[in-house]
């Protein structure tokens, strides 16, 4: 199984012929490829990112009911 993260794409920039973008998980920043959905994503919009990779643009309230999935899942988990 694969999980993808929503995260908030707070930069952007060109590296050659891959652009690039600095996301933010809730506070925690990471440089993601944003080729995938070149065009479609911009300052302030929701990405789901898997491995570095952004794979698609999301609406605010679907960022917002992924994230609170999210977290309800780390809230479930029992691990002795």
């Amino acid at each position: 199984m694969c999980v993808g993260v929503p995260g908030r794409i707070a930069d952007i920039r060109q590296d050659g012929s891959l652009r690039m973008g600095i996301v933010d998980f809730g506070g925690a920043t990471r440089e993601v490829c944003l080729s995938y959905v070149d065009g479609e994503a911009g300052i302030g919009d929701f990405v789901i990112v898997h491995a570095g990779f952004a794979i698609s643009v999301l609406n605010e309230r679907e960022a917002e009911r992924s994230l609170r999935l999210l977290n309800e899942l780390d809230t479930s988990v029992d691990i002795p």
